[in-house]
């Protein structure tokens, strides 16, 4: 299918979504915000894809929301600025909240999704690394929390995710100031996992991490996702008593035993898929 931000591939398990839109820096244009869940829905359902990375073309990783959406008001004087206050605002919040779910289909994907950013990482890119697992950048890459420079707050999730990633000081602070973050003090504060030293490298680098991941029991990743996430916004007590309930009904002895077969034949092993997801309707 042809999609007007990205190209999407996928082999050897593992599915590559790439921005394509260089020539604006791949600026977050409307139909972005539909796309982007679009395509990782599908990867999640079909069960095929192991792991997800999110890659881009051009200079820049993301330039952000395109001004042409901020020129539009952002959708929030619908009847043309004659309907009742509050329901514009009622809308506008809406509107917020269909924004933020573009970005929450990557942490509700069963699969880990990976980002590889080059260049500027910027306002809304941030939003979409934060809810990635993992994220990695080559040696010239940045990030910026660009709303506060432009006179706004960010409300697609960086503010929400990047204090449960980094130290909550270094959060404020570039939530504050709008402050380039260079690759080196993103990886040395833990934002990103690891550095390359150019875009070729990054590349081959993720795509090879991703590999690895999708060379191990797809429902083991699912649940260590599923686990980790919990944990995040739960106490540990609440996130012990999941995984006891998680495996009562997921774990099954059947890729253990692979994983024990393999290594006594010496040979890699070899898990099915995750099943598909049919839609409800």
């Amino acid at each position: 299918m042809a999609y007007e931000c990205f190209e999407v591939d996928v082999s050897d398990s593992v599915a590559e979504i790439r921005l394509n839109r260089p020539e604006n820096y791949n600026s977050m244009i409307p139909s972005f915000w539909t796309e982007l869940p679009e395509i990782l829905r599908e990867l999640d359902r079909g069960g095929e894809a192991r792991v997800i990375v999110i890659s881009s073309t051009g200079k820049h990783f993301c330039a952000g929301m395109d001004l042409a959406v901020f020129a539009g008001g952002g959708g929030d004087q619908q009847g043309g600025g004659r309907s009742e206050l509050g329901r514009q605002r009622a809308n506008m919040r809406r509107g917020v909240l269909d924004l933020q779910e573009t970005f929450n289909a990557i942490e509700k994907a069963r699969i880990p999704v990976l980002a590889a950013v080059q260049g500027g990482a910027v306002g809304g890119a941030v939003d979409m690394i934060t809810a990635c697992d993992m994220r990695y950048m080559s040696a010239d890459a940045f990030v910026c929390i660009q709303e506060i420079n432009i006179g706004m707050t960010a409300d697609v999730g960086t503010l929400q995710r990047l204090p449960k990633i980094i130290p909550e000081g270094i959060a404020r602070e570039l939530a504050y100031t709008g402050r380039r973050m260079p690759a080196e003090e993103a990886k040395a504060c833990g934002l990103v996992n690891e550095v390359f030293p150019d875009r070729d490298a990054l590349r081959e680098g993720v795509l090879e991490v991703a590999r690895e991941i999708a060379s191990k029991s797809p429902l083991a990743i699912w649940g260590t996702k599923e686990m980790i996430n919990y944990a995040r916004d739960h106490s540990t007590e609440d996130s012990l008593n999941y995984i006891a309930t998680w495996q009562a009904g997921m774990f099954q002895p059947q890729d253990m035993a692979e994983t024990f077969a393999a290594k006594r034949d010496q040979r890699e092993p070899e898990f099915e898929d995750l099943l598909p997801i049919k839609k409800s309707v």
